[in-house]
């Protein structure tokens, strides 16, 4: 993992395109700012997990059970 410092107002490039730039900081709260074309998806961490633990799921879902949804 890249550890970088920055302070309120900096910010970093990733690629050409993408800037993450700290807004503020508070207490143990950082504000980001991301710049990002939309192509590209920008989550939570936890929103992020979560959309992957529901993806694995509906493969999961066995194919019975979609054909009776096909079907309503």
């Amino acid at each position: 993992m890249l550890v970088l410092s920055r302070k309120t107002g900096e910010s970093i490039m990733i690629g050409d395109q993408i800037e993450v730039k700290v807004l503020s900081v508070d207490g143990d709260q950082v504000k980001l700012g991301i710049v990002a074309p939309k192509s590209v998806k920008v989550h939570r961490s936890e929103v992020f997990e979560s959309i992957q633990e529901q993806n694995k799921e509906a493969l999961a879902t066995p194919s019975d059970v979609l054909e009776k949804l096909k079907r309503n």
